[in-house]
């Protein structure tokens, strides 16, 4: 096991690739082809489910033992946030509804295509109130939210006929321009690195381990989604002998978060709860072993595909691994060290083998070979005596033990009392 070299202009244009493709959760095709054909150029084979999830997946190469391993899963998502025509107006303006959680805020200014059935149309999203030749200080004590935000479409549109006219619908597909910049000092600034950047991370990884020819020593599945904006992302994607799944995608940087634009950020717990105590863990130490910085936090608003398998009922261990990133689901700014970083420990983790051994079991009929999180020393007393027998604290009848059972009548109030 050992660090690989991540090529990072690979990284770079994969990234600025996958940018350049609108895809909204529900408009997702386009994307999936790509990033089957990065797949087939590494000559990784996958599989895609009805609607175009892929699962790949690395073959173990050291030599079967006894017993077969588990497999791993690390999952990132291709879908984004975006907007659906919600109603066309009598001005022939278009009211918008949210793909995903995102702010208006983020939306307001936003140059944007507009695909409908037939064809496509260029626009921008615009306040009502959007000239302050006209409206003056209005604009500033206007309301900010989707229900005061519109579409203007470049178009001679001047009523809803017009817009009809065009084939403009309701439930027609708005994709907002990421406008990416790429910096000579590493920081990269753009609409949905959520979870672009971090897809690009995971498909460098996957690079460095084919180009490496370094051993692989459980089967892993890269995994790559289409609807956690909205939700549901790895629900109905994890393969049965799948132990541990790592999810990758964006850490939110802001006050009172431990998440930076450098290293890698792994979060111990979300909005679903606390990551696996062991797999957790052992990413940290893998970062440390490695000399790669990581960083720890606990994210309160945020849901992920790692998430999203054990709400769906999957029995695997999961861990979050996250690029800090700036103002998360508006213009996002992360640093280039933070992918290399993530693709780093990513291709450690491939080579690295199961967390627990035992895991091949899906099963266990005895507690007798199940992990421990806490050990003897840490589990003594520790500055509290020990709590004392129940049989001290409570009055027994005469002549019966603390161990017998109770007489059938023994219901009433007054069998015994509460010491003072």
């Amino acid at each position: 096991m050992r660090k690989l070299e991540i090529d990072v202009d690979y990284l770079k244009t994969t990234l600025l690739e996958l940018l350049a493709i609108p895809s909204p959760a529900g408009l997702t095709d386009e994307i999936v082809h790509y990033t089957g054909g990065r797949l087939d150029a590494l000559g990784i084979p996958y599989e895609l489910t009805r609607r175009g999830t892929i699962r790949g997946v690395l073959k173990r190469t050291l030599p079967e033992r006894r017993r077969q391993s588990p497999a791993c899963a690390i999952v990132a998502h291709l879908d984004t946030l975006g907007a659906m025509v919600r109603e066309i107006k009598p001005t022939g303006r278009l009211a918008l509804m949210p793909i995903g959680t995102w702010s208006a805020r983020w939306a307001e200014g936003g140059r944007v295509t507009v695909f409908t059935d037939t064809g496509r149309f260029r626009g921008t999203v615009l306040p009502p109130m959007a000239s302050g030749h006209v409206y003056n200080d209005a604009i500033d004590t206007q309301p900010v939210d989707w229900g005061h935000l519109e579409l203007r479409v470049d178009e001679q549109i001047e009523s809803a006929a017009d817009a009809g006219a065009l084939g403009i619908q309701v439930g027609d597909f708005v994709a907002f321009d990421a406008c990416p910049e790429v910096l000579d000092n590493g920081y990269i600034v753009s609409r949905y690195l959520d979870n672009k950047a971090g897809v690009a991370s995971v498909l460098a990884a996957l690079k460095a381990i084919v180009d490496s020819g370094v051993d692989v020593p459980m089967e892993c599945h890269p995994v790559f989604t289409l609807t956690e904006e909205v939700g549901s992302g790895a629900r109905a994607v994890i393969e049965e002998d799948v132990s541990e799944v790592i999810g990758v995608d964006i850490g939110p940087v802001a006050a009172g978060q431990g998440a930076r634009e450098y290293g890698v950020t792994i979060p111990l717990m979300d909005s679903a709860g606390p990551h696996d105590y062991h797999l957790t863990r052992r990413l940290l130490r893998l970062c440390t072993e490695h000399a790669i910085p990581s960083h720890r936090d606990v994210f309160r608003f945020y849901h992920s595909d790692a998430g999203a398998a054990v709400s769906a009922g999957a029995d695997v261990r999961t861990a979050l691994l996250c690029f800090g990133t700036d103002a998360t689901h508006g213009y996002e700014r992360t640093h280039i060290a933070a992918l290399t970083h993530l693709a780093e420990l990513l291709a450690i983790y491939i080579q690295s083998g199961p967390t627990l051994s035992e895991d091949r079991d899906r099963r266990r009929d005895s507690v007798e070979n199940f992990s421990h999180q806490l050990d003897a020393e840490q589990l003594a007393p520790l500055g509290t005596p020990a709590m004392p027998e129940v049989g001290e604290l409570i009055d027994l009848p005469e002549g019966r033990s603390g161990d017998e059972e109770p007489p059938a009548d023994s219901g009433s109030t007054e069998a015994g009392s509460m010491r003072g």
